[in-house]
């Protein structure tokens, strides 16, 4: 692809990926039955259970849109409902993935458009069940839709195509009034220049919430990249977009208020009367009140302690209910004095579940009143159940009284009219293994693959749930399912042993060094060891590419059902780092990952604007790309980021609870801004350069992201980039070491980026380390060299080194493509050890905050178990040498010769395609920043690339193989 700015167009396309699945193989060991998305009990990959049957005369079911050539096909992503004024139809709408191929004939592989779209789907409720009646495509949507008052029509945003939708009925049904309405901002969109209509660098305009008012002749609509409103007003000619109000202080009152954040992330909307609209501004925690008599204006900003999310009136629109992200909780704003009067915490029952400790993570994201208005239902998308709260006149005395289990991350529910049923949508969903895997060699079969339609967000489907309001009995029982579901019953149950093992390495390890790598299964790199329950004919990287890593799990602790928590990237990093998500990177992240506009907030950059700067001029001094307007983002608020348990905002990161255990930390390459890496020719003057050495030339090669690593980060080593070796990150981390040898001071927690196993840049990567098998080897090598650093430091006694992948992504695994490769090495860890204890991201977190007592970060990581198995007080000596791959000795990397065994000196084997069929074949991949491209095709050709003509197998058999392994080893030869 071309790229026409600092990220490139990749933005504007299916760019971005995900892992093919999160589940484990659960129905070979007996523990499920029914489909993936059958409404049965199942693991997910968080370790949470789902139970959305459990209810009294609960039923769930997939919402399939009828597509004539493709019957079986089923949506995902559901994300809002709305019920008709006369209580008889109920609308889903879908806001996600959602894109399909073609399976058969001609087009086979080609998108499909009668299945690639989002949807609106129409339901009877008027009787007993409710009833599917249509079911409409929509090409884009970001969670907004509503009825008009009067029942004839109702709206949808467009998401990134910048419109809002008309729909009327017609003949008993349902059809759209065209066009759709435009809300001008792609209009003035300037690509080149790397304006793409909405507000950052290169980030699209986002249509989200809207509202109707009372007389149905005024549309408010929330531009969530855009920090504004668009007004529509209704004529005898239809509607049209009538006016457009920034929302920014800055921006309204550019002498006064310049630079002072406000108004931005707009999401959702409520009006009041005809008169009245309360916008959620999720990054600057507030519900915006905006006039809309005559021209729009602001008359007041409701700071709210959390993220507001999805809002609702009470029918005499004297109370806004606003469910709150990060803070847990819904806030109840009087509407005539425009003040908060009361915020009701949501987790639990506190006679069930005191959570004394507020630990945050169940992710309240809509709102919902029951026909007499005495209750109040909350989604908990983090914890996937309904909260139930029994709502009081008197403020303060609000309680939640129960919770329902419901499906994986639930995003809203209605009412029936006679509040006797409750309509629940939830966006994910198991996906399971995925049989066809991508992974094909002849083109005929790349056709083939990719008509099968099984990347996982086409496996990750939405679910419908009806569930009678239960009685209060009913709901007591329901409640405990949901805390059991959630592990919130107890704490981590240790034997005597391991309370031993815990008190000693507590007082023997002082320092934990977490690595983070990137994208790799378990059979794809450790499938071919000696021991655990790997498949060899699925390992692309097996010992010649990397014998550090197989040396790590068979000298020290072989964890072979080890699972990342995250589906990708974009929830990895999240959950690496602060073991949860927020409800913005659920949302925002299979809708990017869809090229359906929205940005990868992740990793401390908002709309690719490095706001862990909060200074203006400083933030252009380190990208002069992302210009010096003052009322762009200003100040330093993360809007993906989490809070921390005592209401620090975006405060709930490891290295924040490491510094208030008092803990010493250092950052190696997390958090760091990419946009000057692999610049394009226009912008070269910008780019910062691959430099070995960058202390010795005094290059300033990282930019930190956030605003408290700030403090700890090494400048000088290099983020994320796909042409720089991990060797010479090493080389910069050991030169910060060697301080701390000489002044016994390292810190106690560290943090360090090795990333090259993502692979990518084939034609710019530098010093020949420019194809997968060399990549891998890099990345290797680094991490080998850097425990053998420690092993011969005067820290090897007291250092402890885990190692991680933020996510599986996408890669081959006959279990479970989110079971991945993770290594802890040091003292006291046993040796020669199979650990087949199921852990996923969470456990590692728990362990190392319990090694160095660091308080839990939030409701997951508070009862998840630390892999305390894995030690052996007996071992505290150990001693490690890194080996270098054989294919390293064909690069220019200054590697000592005597590492090298002769063999390899003299014919050091070869990748089996060179760098120049790698870059032909990806050619127009964005590999600048993680997964920004298209990994399900990357991964077809990695598979080809790296395996030849070897089929690949064509079911996961999810079976045990950890016996015969000499036979396993030798079938697969």
């Amino acid at each position: 692809m071309q790229r026409t700015g600092v990220l490139g167009s990749a933005l504007t396309l299916v760019c971005l990926t995900i892992s093919l699945s999160f589940f484990n193989t659960l129905a070979a060991a007996g523990q499920m039955s029914g489909g993936f998305n059958s409404g049965q009990s199942q693991i997910l990959s968080t370790n949470q259970t789902i139970t959305p049957l459990a209810p009294r005369g609960a039923s769930f079911q997939a919402l399939n849109p009828g597509v004539r050539e493709v019957p079986q096909y089923t949506a995902g992503q559901a994300v809002t409902t709305v019920v008709s004024p006369d209580k008889k139809t109920l609308l889903i709408l879908t806001s996600g993935f959602n894109l399909w191929s073609y399976t058969e004939g001609a087009n086979a592989g080609k998108k499909n458009p009668a299945a690639s779209s989002e949807w609106v789907f129409v339901f009877d409720i008027s009787g007993p069940a409710p009833a599917q009646k249509q079911a409409i495509p929509v090409p884009n949507t970001y969670s907004g839709i509503a009825f008009n008052p009067n029942g004839e029509e109702f709206y949808v945003a467009g998401g990134c195509d910048d419109n809002v939708h008309i729909f009327s009925t017609a003949d008993g049904g349902w059809s759209e009034k065209l066009p759709a309405v435009a809300l001008g901002h792609l209009a003035r969109a300037k690509k080149a220049e790397g304006n793409f209509g909405g507000i950052g660098i290169e980030t699209q305009p986002e249509a989200a919430g809207l509202a109707v008012s009372a007389d149905g002749k005024t549309i408010a609509v929330a531009n969530y990249e855009n920090d504004s409103i668009s007004i529509l007003s209704r004529s005898d000619a239809g509607w049209s977009k009538a006016s457009e109000l920034d929302l920014r202080p800055g921006v309204i009152d550019p002498r006064k208020s310049r630079g002072i954040a406000g108004g931005e992330y707009p999401f959702w909307v409520q009006i009041k009367g005809n008169d009245t609209a309360y916008v959620s501004s999720i990054r600057d925690r507030e519900i915006d009140v905006v006039s809309l008599k005559g021209a729009p204006a602001l008359t007041t900003r409701i700071k709210l302690p959390g993220q507001p999310n999805k809002s609702i009136l009470n029918k005499e629109q004297t109370e806004l209910f606003v469910a709150q992200d990060n803070s847990d909780s819904v806030a109840v704003i009087d509407t005539v004095t425009n003040k908060v009067v009361e915020n009701i915490r949501v987790t639990a029952p506190l006679d069930a579940y005191p959570n004394a400790e507020h630990y945050r993570g169940a992710n309240p994201n809509s709102v919902a009143l029951s026909p007499d208005e005495r209750t109040l239902y909350v989604t908990n998308g983090g914890e996937n159940a309904i909260a139930v709260v029994r709502l009081n006149q008197t403020a303060g005395k609000s309680v939640v009284g129960g919770l329902i289990p419901t499906g994986f991350y639930p995003n809203l529910l209605s009412t029936s009219a006679d509040g006797e049923t409750l309509y629940i949508v939830n966006g994910k969903s198991a996906t399971g293994p995925n049989p066809a895997n991508c992974h094909p060699i002849s083109a005929r079969q790349k056709i083939d693959c990719r008509a099968v339609n099984q990347y996982t967000w086409q496996l990750t489907k939405a679910g419908f749930q009806t569930v009678r309001t239960p009685t209060d009995p009913e709901l007591s029982s329901l409640t405990r399912t949901v805390l059991v579901d959630n592990n919130h019953m107890v704490q981590p149950s240790l034997t005597d042993q391991q309370k031993e093992t815990l008190a000693v390495l507590r007082e023997k390890i002082h320092h934990v060094i977490y690595i983070i790598k990137e994208n790799r299964t378990y059979d794809q790199v450790l499938g071919d060891l000696a021991i655990g329950n790997g498949d060899p004919k699925l390992t692309q990287f097996p010992q010649q590419d990397s014998p550090n890593f197989h040396a790590f799990a068979s000298k020290f602790v072989d964890f072979d059902n080890f699972y990342d928590a995250s589906d990708v990237s974009g929830d990895g990093w999240p959950w690496s780092t602060a073991a949860r998500t927020t409800d913005t990177v659920e949302k925002e992240t299979p809708v990017g990952y869809a090229g359906r506009g929205v940005d990868n907030d992740v990793e401390g950059t908002n709309r690719n604007l490095n706001i862990g700067i909060g200074d203006i001029k400083e933030r252009a001094a380190a990208n002069p790309l992302g210009g010096s307007d003052p009322n762009i983002l200003p100040g330093t608020r993360d809007v993906a980021a989490p809070d921390s348990d005592d209401d620090e905002e975006g405060q709930g990161f490891l290295w924040n609870g490491a510094l208030k255990a008092g803990l010493s930390l250092r950052n190696y390459g997390f958090f760091v801004d990419l946009a000057r890496y692999n610049l394009p020719a226009a912008q070269k003057k910008y780019e910062i350069a691959e430099e070995p050495d960058p202390f010795g030339r005094n290059l300033q090669v990282a930019y930190s992201t956030n605003s408290v690593l700030q403090k700890y980060s090494d400048k000088y080593f290099r983020g994320f980039d796909n042409s720089f070796p991990d060797y010479y990150r090493f080389t910069e981390w050991r030169r910060e070491f060697t301080q701390y040898e000489k002044s016994g001071k390292l810190p106690n927690l560290s943090f360090v980026r090795l990333m090259h196993d993502h692979f990518g840049e084939f034609s710019s990567a530098i010093q020949g380390v420019n194809t997968p098998e060399l990549q891998m080897a890099d990345n290797d090598y680094a991490v080998g060299l850097l425990v053998e650093t420690i092993a011969h430091s005067r820290f090897k006694d007291d250092t402890l080194i885990f190692v991680i992948e933020d996510d599986a992504q996408d890669g081959g695994d006959h279990v479970d493509a989110h079971r991945s490769t993770a290594f802890i090495v040091g003292p006291y860890v046993k040796r020669g050890f199979v650990d087949s204890t199921r852990y996923n991201t969470v456990s590692m977190l728990r362990t190392m905050e319990d090694i160095l007592k660091i308080k839990p970060l939030n409701l997951n990581d508070a009862h998840a178990m630390p892999m305390l198995d894995a030690f052996d007080l007996n071992q505290k000596e150990w001693d490690y040498t890194a080996e270098p791959s054989a294919y390293l000795a064909r690069t220019s990397l200054p590697i000592d010769h005597t590492r090298f065994s002769k063999a390899a000196l003299l014919d050091p084997p070869t990748s089996l395609h060179d760098a120049s069929w790698w870059a032909e074949r990806t050619r127009g991949m964005d590999f600048r920043v993680e997964d920004h491209l298209d990994t399900a095709k990357f991964n077809q050709i990695l598979w080809e690339g790296t395996m030849g003509d070897r089929s690949y197998p064509a079911t996961r058999s999810g079976d045990d193989l950890r016996a015969n392994r000499l036979r396993i080893q030798e079938v697969a030869r």
